[in-house]
């Protein structure tokens, strides 16, 4: 299986998965939260048009996790203070 690293931990993934895609089936539905209220975030449309599933891939932060291709060697950081975290 390839991996790929999440917030410094390796995450195994199958070909042709989102890594929205493998951060669902590694038991991971929500690595975002609101601004008000922190309420959880992470995949809803799955499709690319809600934002939800917002993470930085390879230091380029806004990426939506539903549309980025998993590939061995990615790294993901899932929480930052522009995706309204702290």
């Amino acid at each position: 299986m390839s991996r790929f690293s999440v917030d410094g931990e390796p995450l195994g993934f199958v070909e042709g998965q989102t890594v929205a895609a493998a951060l669902v089936a590694a038991g991971r539905v929500a690595w975002r939260t609101t601004r008000v209220g922190r309420r959880p975030r992470g995949v809803f449309c799955g499709i690319g048009v809600c934002f939800d599933c917002l993470v930085t891939v390879d230091g380029v932060g806004g990426q939506r996790a539903c549309l980025i291709p998993a590939r061995a060697g990615l790294t993901v950081t899932t929480r930052t203070q522009e995706d309204g975290d702290e």
